[in-house]
């Protein structure tokens, strides 16, 4: 998979501020830092031969991953890891962002969701020490967790607010059924914790129909709609996270141009360009821009519209929002006249 823009498009796209709302933690690292990793655990040295790949295709993508949860087993790393990932992340002109992760239950390695969250957000008030990026934390459920476990992970979520800002329902998207998790969604939103979802990975019209009804505050990917769920998406006017590298890679869109972006974004549905995994990926925030730019005709103006319009669907407070618009307002007065 090889997405082609031009140098001038990366180049205005990593100049641009930009808003990340879709990004998970163990997919966004460094591919030296699991090499690193790797070596400190005594890996077998060809589980790792797969970093030293471009391009990866899913299976290879599957093989990374496989060798990420070897590594991610111990809360020194998980501090570390988060550190690096907002570093990245901020580099990239990122100015806030949303990371999601599933917090997790090891005895083995003596660690409890808590203490897995709570090593991770030591990670992120390490970060926040170099940097002016703004982070916020969602956890994840996964779907195969049962009700139980999915409703422990809105309860902590609860009490690490407000560093801790939503939940996500993410996972095998063949796995599981919509009413494990509803109840402790439901409950996540009389806390007042916002939510986003995983939605229509596959085609699955009875659950998709389900979480349409829900009302999520957001939704991820929506790759997989028939006419009568699109309109019902579009009449819904929630928010979408689009993955544009993602989807190509895992198959779930046959090439950029065919891309569901382009008629939710013709439409004038509410999209937001984000990177999924951005480390398995070998991605950035500003090449998905990039590609978007090429892909899709979009302009300079439609890009940094992007940009801005995302600010509206992060799940900070209102003034935090307008902070973040004063900084965007700044840099538009300052370079727009350049545009095209």
């Amino acid at each position: 998979m090889s997405a082609h823009y031009t140098e001038q498009q990366l180049s205005f796209c990593t100049s641009l501020p930009k808003v990340e709302l879709h990004a998970h933690l163990n997919g966004s690292l460094r591919d030296s830092t699991i090499r690193e990793l790797a070596l400190q655990k005594n890996l077998d040295p060809s589980l790792t031969k797969v970093l030293e790949k471009g391009d990866r295709t899913l299976s290879e993508v599957f093989q990374v991953f496989g060798v990420i949860h070897q590594v991610t087993t111990d809360h020194a790393t998980l501090t570390r890891i988060t550190q690096e990932v907002i570093e990245d992340f901020a580099a990239d002109n990122v100015q806030y962002l949303e990371l999601r992760t599933t917090p997790k239950d090891r005895p083995e390695h003596g660690m409890t969701k808590r203490s897995y969250t709570e090593a991770v957000i030591r990670g992120l008030r390490l970060a926040e020490q170099g940097c002016t990026t703004v982070v916020r934390l969602l956890l994840s459920i996964d779907r195969r967790e049962d009700a139980a476990a999915a409703m422990a992970t809105v309860q902590l979520a609860a009490e690490l607010s407000p560093c801790v800002v939503g939940i996500d329902l993410s996972g095998n998207p063949t796995v599981g059924t919509w009413e494990t998790w509803e109840p402790a969604l439901q409950h996540a939103r009389k806390l007042g914790l916002r939510l986003t979802i995983h939605a229509a990975e596959v085609y699955n019209p009875s659950e998709t129909k389900q979480i349409l009804e829900f009302r999520p505050d957001r939704l991820g990917h929506m790759c997989c709609l028939d006419d009568n769920l699109e309109k019902q998406f579009y009449d819904s006017l929630i928010p979408v996270e689009l993955c544009l590298s993602s989807n190509i890679i895992t198959e779930s869109v046959g090439s950029f141009p065919d891309h569901h972006f382009l008629p939710f974004f013709q439409a004038g549905h509410p999209v937001v360009l984000c990177t999924d995994d951005s480390g398995v990926f070998e991605t950035s925030l500003s090449k998905e821009y990039a590609i978007a730019a090429q892909a899709f005709g979009l302009s300079q103006k439609d890009l940094w519209q992007l940009s801005y319009q995302a600010i509206q669907h992060t799940f900070l407070s209102r003034e935090d929002q307008q902070k973040l618009r004063e900084s965007w307002n700044e840099h538009y007065a300052t370079h727009s006249h350049t545009w095209n």
